[in-house]
């Protein structure tokens, strides 16, 4: 306990450190994903294609080597932001990608029918899309958000490598000031199981509530 005791305001910090990280990036997640999942099913074939290349490149794309791009390449370009705000950007498009292909797959569960008998009432895409089509595939498709979302929680402990605070960083600093490596990472996963057992909890509400009955 002395190892949690005596740095409670260091673990502290990084704890908030990754539910901030969390929070922001899964916002961002959740709408690019959103945006992108709509591009996917679009009649347009420019949104269509647009969308597959997003969610190609970025599945298919090592969650390091993006943190890179974006937190070194961007400020060659004039781009010059805090870097947790570079660490949003890079979890958030990189998760977008797997919330597209989540509702998208949502998406193909709603009989093609109902959007059918939508157009024929003169709804457009958009209102089919909003109206019609995704308050179905939401309900079939919760579990499997909350599970991408606690991979990005986790996927977040990449950010203490670029100087971003966060839950497992704070190692480095127990490391050097003598305590154990064991200890310091025990506590360092419990708070980590803190964080994504509260987004389980959240999402089995979300589930019982609205979820498809089996």
């Amino acid at each position: 306990m002395d190892v949690l005791t005596e740095n409670f305001s260091l673990y502290r910090q990084g704890f908030l450190g990754t539910v901030e990280l969390a929070v922001y990036s899964s916002i961002l997640a959740l709408l690019l994903g959103f945006v992108m999942a709509s591009c996917r099913v679009a009649p347009v074939g420019s949104l269509r294609v647009f969308g597959t290349v997003w969610v190609t490149v970025l599945r298919n794309t090592p969650l390091t080597l993006l943190f890179f791009a974006v937190l070194l390449g961007l400020p060659r370009f004039g781009l010059v932001l805090p870097f947790k705000v570079f660490a949003v950007l890079a979890l958030g498009c990189y998760t977008s990608a797997f919330i597209c292909e989540v509702l998208r797959s949502g998406i193909n569960t709603v009989p093609t029918g109902q959007g059918e008998a939508a157009r024929s009432l003169g709804m457009t895409f958009g209102q089919t899309l909003n109206s019609i089509v995704l308050p179905q595939a939401f309900r079939s498709v919760i579990p499997p958000i909350g599970s991408t979302l606690i991979a990005l929680t986790k996927n977040s402990a990449i950010a203490g490598a670029f100087s971003v605070t966060e839950l497992l960083g704070t190692y480095k600093t127990l490391n050097e000031l003598g305590y154990s490596i064991i200890w310091t990472f025990v506590w360092i996963a419990v708070g980590y199981l803190v964080i994504t057992l509260s987004i389980s909890a959240l999402f089995n509400v979300l589930e019982n509530r609205w979820g498809v009955a089996r």
